[in-house]
């Protein structure tokens, strides 16, 4: 099978420099991060429909090699997760599959996201992604959306799971399964589009 190429241009070594403050406002770079065993689905869908929606997007992995999906299909990723600085990006995208379960082995992964989650710009999690959101203890007193078998996990770790295909609370946004990604992801663009208050956001639910 070929392997799909993340970059519409000649591939580099660097990030592209960080953007200016008024560029960052609008939310024009957005990181992925992922792995081997990726759902295909969660990370094609957010990937491209930001990408249509004018967003920079970097997708991050441990390394910088090819990772490839559940289902078969092989990307060559952007970069590699240590150049990657938390303060350039307006949201951070976690896919599901099996990638969550070994990405939240590692403290560089962690650390990212706890980074991350303390500016308080919006965190997007599906599938098996909240594994990765409760490694890094920012689930307590958080309603989530989660694959159902991850269900007694999340709430082991303090948070409330919701059946729903979109769930917003707080700089969290979270779904379930594939199946809510076009809600999910029209959850994610009202974010980065300034539609929603994150911080006066919590345990809104939004049925598919």
């Amino acid at each position: 099978m070929s392997v799909i190429n993340l970059s519409s241009g000649p591939q580099k070594d660097t990030l592209a420099a960080a953007p200016t403050p008024d560029r960052l406002k609008k939310g024009e770079r957005v990181a992925i991060i992922t792995g081997d065993h990726v759902e295909d689905l969660e990370f094609f869908y957010p990937y491209y429909r930001l990408n249509e929606a004018g967003y920079d997007v970097d997708v991050f992995t441990l390394n910088d090699e090819k990772f490839k999906g559940k289902t078969g299909y092989e990307f060559k990723a952007a970069h590699k997760l240590a150049v990657a600085r938390p303060d350039d990006y307006a949201l951070l995208y976690l896919p599901g599959g099996k990638a969550p379960a070994e990405l939240r082995k590692h403290d560089e992964v962690i650390n990212f996201v706890k980074q991350f989650a303390a500016s308080g710009r919006p965190i997007a999690a599906i599938c098996h992604g909240p594994q990765i959101l409760i490694t890094a203890g920012l689930v307590r007193g958080r309603q989530m959306a989660c694959w159902p078998e991850v269900q007694e996990e999340l709430e082991e770790a303090g948070g409330t799971f919701v059946n729903e295909a979109l769930v917003i609370d707080g700089q969290f946004i979270t779904g379930r399964m594939p199946g809510d990604l076009p809600r999910h992801l029209a959850g994610v663009m009202d974010a980065l589009e300034g539609k929603l208050d994150l911080r006066e956001a919590r345990g809104e639910r939004k049925s598919a």
